[in-house]
């Protein structure tokens, strides 16, 4: 009998569809049974694992609460919690975005709190199941680290234990891992309901892959060099795509991804095409956007992908190669009352930090000389120099951007493990800092 592995996630929602996605132990077929209509969809087969995503159309009316079915059998809700129910958006926009980054996934018991404190994620999940629709957002934003792929918990650390003992020690190595991340991730009661019934949208930020992410040039020839790298960075992509990517897309963007439309047919080695998906997506960034954007009634939101589609050569870095930037100016330049921009890394920085990172750029492209460039780069891994300011002519084009268009804009962020709001341009232009939602703060930045 199949069984619910991961999920149900409620993922892209709209004033006229909701999209559910799910894991399962086995191939089967998911339905999804809301307001007396029955929505079905297939698995598809990645790496021994099985997944589907039901879109429920031509929605009305809010769903009071939905049920889950695999092959007949009823596998959600789950007992003695609150039912998942789906809020459609409203054709005035949202009313309340939840934010946040940087999420450890560790056991939520006495010791565990004692070293990772408390998790945001679990603490609003129980508020919710307890509040009423005022409370509730519209959109839940995970900007970034939703895993930590290069520093597993203890209890991750066993399953890898378990099944190799070649490098990397201590890290993700491939895409079966991966999977085990996310299950541990996504799997516990509070947060499974949560992730069940508010909406989610998602994007990366280099611990889903690995710590400095393209951070510089050097960085990945450094990687490169490194054995056992191809293959995990492959299988982060890869992974990343089928756990958090999918689901950022609406029903009809689906529809036009080849990648997914060759795995729903079954044809063809998918195993095969979605590794060689995401190692071009990686050697060639512009082959694939992670960016997407949606309209949230009249303001427009805008996730933008900060670490994939970096330019990074020496002397002309660039946040954002030139193929996305055209991608990103686009956007912002569309009609909308406010924009909201989700960047995994921020925008503003205190003052000093902002410096800082813009001096440490010029001493890294030669400013000083090869030794204190060698030098720089080394202080620019070890202090992850590497936010907008560290990319200067990047942040200049964009602050040019948000100035000309005249538009109040609300760009949310996280990373820094610290919480902070920032304004611009006579308080036209705002910045909120939300992280983490669960990491424990080392001693040099407390």
């Amino acid at each position: 009998m199949p069984a619910l592995v991961v999920g149900p996630l409620l993922r892209h929602v709209d004033s006229v569809s909701a999209s559910i996605w799910v894991e399962t132990a086995d191939p089967c077929t998911v339905a999804v049974e809301a307001d007396g209509r029955t929505y079905r969809s297939p698995t598809f087969t990645v790496h021994g694992h099985h997944y589907a995503i039901v879109d429920l159309i031509e929605l009305s009316q809010d769903i009071a609460s939905y049920s889950v079915t695999l092959d007949g059998e009823r596998v959600w809700p789950q007992a003695n919690r609150p039912p998942s129910r789906i809020r459609l958006l409203r054709q005035e926009g949202g009313r309340r975005l939840a934010f946040g980054s940087c999420r450890t996934s560790v056991p939520h018991d006495a010791a565990h709190v004692r070293t990772h404190g408390h998790d945001a994620l679990r603490a609003y999940g129980l508020h919710l199941a307890e509040s009423g629709d005022e409370e509730w957002p519209d959109l839940l934003l995970l900007l970034g680290d939703q895993v930590y792929a290069d520093s597993p918990s203890p209890e991750m650390l066993d399953f890898i234990r378990s099944r190799r003992d070649t490098e990397p020690q201590g890290e993700i190595a491939d895409f079966e891992e991966y999977a085990e991340l996310y299950r541990r991730a996504w799997t516990e009661p509070e947060i499974r309901w949560l992730l069940s019934t508010v909406p989610t949208a998602m994007i990366f930020d280099d611990h889903d892959v690995r710590d400095d992410w393209n951070t510089s040039q050097t960085w990945r020839e450094q990687m490169a060099a490194t054995p056992w790298w191809r293959r995990r960075v492959v299988a982060g992509l890869g992974a990343y795509w089928i756990y958090q990517h999918l689901g950022n897309l609406s029903p009809a963007e689906r529809a036009e991804e080849p990648l997914l439309r060759m795995l729903m047919s079954g044809e063809g080695d998918a195993d095969a095409a979605l590794d060689a998906f995401a190692e071009k997506a990686d050697a060639e960034p512009s082959s694939n956007r992670w960016s997407y954007a949606r309209d949230l009634g009249p303001d427009r939101l805008i996730m933008v992908d900060t670490r994939c589609a970096r330019q990074l050569t020496p002397g002309d870095r660039r946040m954002l190669d030139p193929v996305e930037w055209a991608w990103l100016e686009e956007q912002v330049r569309r009609p909308a009352e406010r924009l909201i921009i989700g960047s995994s890394i921020p925008f503003l920085l205190p003052e000093g930090v902002h410096g800082v990172q813009s001096w440490n750029e010029a001493l890294c492209d030669g400013r000083w000389g090869p030794v204190v460039r060698r030098w720089s780069e080394t202080f620019r891994q070890a202090v992850d120099l590497e936010h907008w300011a560290a990319f200067r002519r990047s942040f200049d084009d964009l602050s040019r951007l948000l100035v000309e268009v005249g538009r109040p804009v609300l760009i949310l962020s996280g990373d820094v493990h610290f919480s902070y709001l920032a304004e611009a341009g006579a308080g036209r232009i705002h910045q909120i800092v939300c992280s983490p939602i669960r990491n424990p703060l080392g001693p040099l930045l407390r």
